[in-house]
């Protein structure tokens, strides 16, 4: 009877002892699959990241395009506007050059 109960108590602990085993492997496989879908995760958010960042760039540079455009065509309206003035004015500073002329030239004559 003795030697039964203590081949049932040896049983019983080796039985524990490979389903702690059991349990170690199945511990450590979690945590490696948990790694992984950590790093993939990692990765993917990564890549994400990236997309977002290099769309935004690609739009950031439209808009100074656009808006370079936008100011040279503004500054080529100005432009064009004080030649106009400039042209519709040059009859005056030339008259105005030449009787500015004269008065020197008189001057010290």
């Amino acid at each position: 009877m003795k030697t039964e109960v203590l081949k049932s108590i040896k049983k019983t602990e080796e039985e524990y002892r490979q389903q702690i085993a059991k349990a170690g492997l199945e511990r450590e496989q979690i945590i490696a699959n948990a790694r992984l879908e950590a790093d993939n995760q990692i990765a993917k958010a990564t890549a994400v990241a990236e997309d977002y960042t290099k769309k935004r760039l690609v739009d950031a540079r439209s808009e100074a395009t656009k808006e370079k455009a936008r100011i040279l065509e503004e500054g080529k309206q100005q432009a064009s506007v004080l030649k106009e003035r400039g042209r519709k004015r040059m009859k005056e500073a030339i008259s105005l050059l030449v009787e500015r002329f004269k008065e020197k030239v008189h001057v010290t004559a």
